[in-house]
């Protein structure tokens, strides 16, 4: 299951690459693919291995300051001036695409360790929260933020709030009531 998970994960990146560069609906959609969908696919795949974060790095990859970095790395990608460096160069699109897989990556990895799952069903939940209220300030400003998108720029950026609102939302909701559900099931056999 793990190997399945982690050649799933790793095969949806190259689509969310290919999206990235069809407007800031697609790039919103690259984002979600890498931060959202891959990675905890790939943290899964890589559980307990040498590979995962939560081994390599285990005071860094605890679920609350994870949480934070990938809140950073989330919210400065969408900064009009880096988001617009992103849109116009190759090396910094590799630097945004890469930072959102490595902090999907530490987040999942860090909430996935059994040791970790109270805290990690409070960092999905915040991490759910953050994602859908980035989502809806991107989907309903009432001007482009992303201007150098073109004619249709706030139709665009509309779209891409909702991509966000909908796939980082219930992304990291789901996760976080799964791991809430586990921890529930957990605590009553060792009751029962």
């Amino acid at each position: 299951m793990k190997r399945v998970s982690l050649a799933a994960g790793l095969a949806l990146l190259p689509l969310g690459w290919a999206l990235s560069g069809r407007g800031m609906t697609g790039h919103m959609a690259a984002h979600m693919i890498a931060v959202a969908i891959a990675a905890p696919l790939v943290a899964f795949g890589v559980q307990h291995g040498r590979w995962a974060p939560a081994t390599r790095w285990p005071r860094l990859a605890a679920p609350l300051p994870a949480a934070l970095i990938e809140a950073v790395i989330v919210w400065g990608w969408h900064v009009p001036a880096l988001r617009r460096l992103a849109d116009h160069q190759p090396a910094w699109l590799i630097l945004e695409q890469a930072s959102f897989l490595a902090a999907g990556l530490l987040l999942w990895s860090a909430v996935l360790a059994p040791r970790h799952r109270a805290a990690g069903v409070g960092a999905l939940l915040v991490t759910s929260m953050h994602m859908t209220l980035l989502g809806a300030l991107i989907g309903l400003a009432p001007r482009p933020l992303y201007t150098h998108h073109g004619a249709d720029a706030l139709i665009d950026q509309q779209i891409a709030g909702v991509v966000m609102l909908l796939v980082g939302g219930v992304a990291y909701l789901l996760g976080g009531l799964a791991m809430l559900g586990r921890l529930l099931q957990t605590r009553n056999e060792a009751i029962a």
